[in-house]
């Protein structure tokens, strides 16, 4: 390695599209009885993961196209602290953990890039999905008959991971790695979103495939929180203004009282 490779390219960004979530299905009576005697509670098989957006040609897993390894070290999930070890490193593809459960709860996900990026990991939270979802995001359990007639539960949450100014070295390295491109047109059934309620019954009849429409929409839904944020920092902000004007104008008139 060269002092050069080491030297940051300023005024450039470059982003690798990931999904990260989890896949649950019910488990069979036959699995259940299976299991060791300390999981007799368990009802569901999952697996949380750390993929590739695009999702491979006629595959039934949910992203994944794509080798991460290439720029992540590795992946830290934390799991439950009723879990066996719950701190689980990841140090090579498939980046995922799979276990049984019963209950739904929230996973730190740790990602870690290669030394050569020079980058500090980011850390992420997904809420492990179980259950169907409903249209309200509100709770609801079937029986496990039930369940299994409805197939597997998906929960996949599409983010862009975005190097600014890289080095020299790991820019060349992104840029040597194939990236696969979400398709445009809906082949599959689409992955729900709470933001978007009306997508419920498009995430239905099998795994489900982001698309680059939905990429636009993300990046939409972001753009308009964010204009929202601003135009309420905006309101805010003028609020304080005229509190501090009415706040000063009492200051002066008291100032200005003849004291007894």
């Amino acid at each position: 390695m060269t002092s050069q490779d080491r030297v940051r390219v300023r005024g450039v960004s470059i982003f690798r599209p990931i999904i990260y979530g989890n896949t649950a299905v019910v488990l069979t009576t036959k699995e259940r009885e299976r299991l060791p005697v300390s999981a007799y509670e368990h009802t569901h098989r999952w697996t949380v993961a750390v993929r590739s957006a695009a999702s491979a040609e006629n595959s039934d897993q949910v992203g994944g196209a794509d080798d991460l390894s290439y720029f992540i070290k590795r992946v830290t999930f934390k799991l439950h602290d009723t879990y066996p070890n719950p701190i689980r490193n990841v140090d090579k593809p498939p980046f995922e953990v799979s276990e049984t459960g019963w209950g739904e709860f929230d996973i730190q996900i740790r990602i870690n890039f290669i030394h050569e990026s020079g980058e500090k990991a980011i850390v992420v939270y997904h809420h492990l999905k179980l259950h169907p979802w409903t249209a309200s995001g509100e709770p609801e359990i079937p029986s496990l008959d039930l369940a299994i007639m409805a197939g597997p539960v998906h929960s996949w949450q599409y983010d862009e991971i975005v190097f600014h100014d890289p080095y020299q070295n790991f820019l060349n390295i992104l840029t040597s790695h194939h990236v696969t491109h979400l398709p445009k047109n809906k082949r599959k059934p689409v992955p729900f979103h709470m933001a978007h309620p009306a997508s419920l019954e498009a995430s239905k009849g099998g795994t489900p495939e982001f698309t680059s429409q939905m990429e636009k929409e993300e990046a939409e839904r972001l753009e308009a929180a964010r204009q929202t944020i601003i135009s309420e920092q905006k309101k805010w902000k003028g609020i304080l203004e005229e509190k501090e004007k009415e706040l000063k104008k009492l200051q002066e008139q008291l100032a200005a009282t003849p004291q007894p």
